[in-house]
């Protein structure tokens, strides 16, 4: 039946991810890694048990059954936990090698290798019902809870219920809870049973309620779409979600490729989505090569070009299906990561660029100095938030054009040192 009852043990401590990776554990390791300290005084005004009363009356509004909710809300209390990590600021910028060191472990591949083998019955009865790659439905739930290693340990219910009181994304967690409680109506799940994250993604894919009422699948027909327990329902689950998106399942995601000396970085995407894409026949002769010197494959597709970790580091051709990842994570370090990991997974090679022997990551507060620099010098940067945004990633290659440097467009140390060199205060 392919029905998982029993989480496997948990790994956490021997992998560190937005945040940290495992990636989902991204959320998760925070809340494990934080010292405790005192509830942070949460935002909204209302008592909790006034808003509380007042979200059921608006819930029976909108169709759930005072049963459902009684069910539901019977010990519901908020969590100051998940407040104090819905505030928590980053102090440095997460790196592209520390990123994919810690998502992407020989283990991982071992294991995912071992997992493919294991469900490949499943996986392939999936893949042809709805087009996904066997090896991608991997590596997404592997970098979401590790194999189902951790969903993580908040009682949704309560956790969504907490951040819609607080107030400060309320329209949007009013919401997510809503569709909890149509899961719970549906008998899908018992609320004691619906665990996930502190933010409310849930199961071995760590959905968000309203991705699991938009397309959760139940895949072993036992009319509960159990993301939680029934691998079938996980798999069935994950693919009817990327179908939906449009993924193709003769593509691949991307690939490593090495760039011509003198290569032009205006070319370079400079947003979570790249904006300026070619055939690979453009790219083919713009110079543009596999990493390790072959020609690109004579295919008619189109891609983007990406420098996660700017222009020292690896370059990819990254293509529709890159895209569809980040719909589900909008994150580059992600979308690279869950690429390479379903390479790894089919016996694809590690990337032909390797980590310098010593990277140093930019404080949050040297974002800011970067921003504050750049302004100096007359770049728009907008708001020196520590933020390395589009705007600000447009401010960083119109100062590099000036000085005459790559335009890759990458806040690193070495540009806050030229920044430093170049202006005053």
């Amino acid at each position: 039946m392919h029905r998982l009852r029993l989480r496997l043990p948990s790994i956490l401590p021997s992998v560190l991810p937005s945040v940290l990776p495992s990636v989902l554990p991204v959320v998760l390791l925070i809340g494990l890694l934080l010292p405790a300290s005192a509830p942070p005084a949460a935002a909204a005004e209302q008592p909790f048990a006034a808003w509380l009363a007042d979200f059921r009356d608006r819930a029976e509004a909108e169709g759930i059954a005072p049963a459902t909710l009684d069910r539901a809300f019977a010990a519901v209390q908020p969590i100051p936990r998940v407040i104090e990590l819905d505030r928590r600021q980053p102090e440095f910028l997460l790196t592209f090698w520390r990123y994919l060191g810690n998502a992407v472990t020989p283990e991982r591949i071992a294991q995912g290798q071992a997992l493919l083998r294991e469900h490949e019955v499943l996986l392939t009865q999936v893949e042809r019902t709805y087009g996904v790659q066997a090896r991608f439905l991997v590596a997404f739930w592997g970098l979401e809870t590790n194999y189902g290693g951790n969903f993580g340990n908040f009682p949704v219910i309560d956790a969504l219920a907490t951040l819609a009181w607080d107030g400060r994304r309320r329209a949007f967690f009013e919401a997510q809870l809503l569709d909890a409680l149509r899961i719970v109506q549906a008998g899908d799940i018992e609320p004691a049973r619906m665990e996930g994250s502190w933010a409310g993604a849930m199961g071995h894919l760590q959905f968000i309620p309203s991705t699991f009422i938009g397309h959760a699948v139940d895949g072993d027909g036992d009319g509960r779409r159990d993301i939680w327990g029934s691998l079938p329902d996980v798999f069935a689950s994950a693919a009817s979600y990327l179908s939906s998106l449009g993924w193709q399942g003769d593509q691949t995601w991307g690939r490593e490729v090495r760039l011509p000396e003198g290569f032009d970085y205006d070319l370079v995407s400079i947003a979570t989505l790249p904006e300026t894409t070619k055939s690979l026949a453009e790219w083919s002769a713009l110079g543009v090569r596999r990493a390790n010197g072959a020609p690109l494959p004579q295919v008619d597709i189109a891609g983007g070009l990406i420098l996660p970790a700017g222009a020292e580091g690896p370059a990819f051709l990254v293509y529709e299906n890159y895209r569809h990842i980040l719909s589900w994570n909008r994150s580059i370090l992600y979308a690279v990561a869950v690429g390479h990991l379903a390479d790894r997974l089919a016996g694809l090679p590690e990337l032909v660029a390797q980590p310098p022997a010593e990277e140093r990551r930019l404080a949050v507060e040297e974002v800011k100095e970067i921003q504050r620099r750049l302004a100096t010098l007359g770049f728009d940067v907008g708001e020196a938030d520590g933020r390395v945004g589009p705007q600000t990633r447009n401010a960083i290659r119109a100062f590099q054009t000036s000085a005459g440097l790559p335009t890759d467009a990458f806040a690193s140390p070495a540009l806050l040192e030229e920044l430093r060199r170049r202006s005053q205060g």
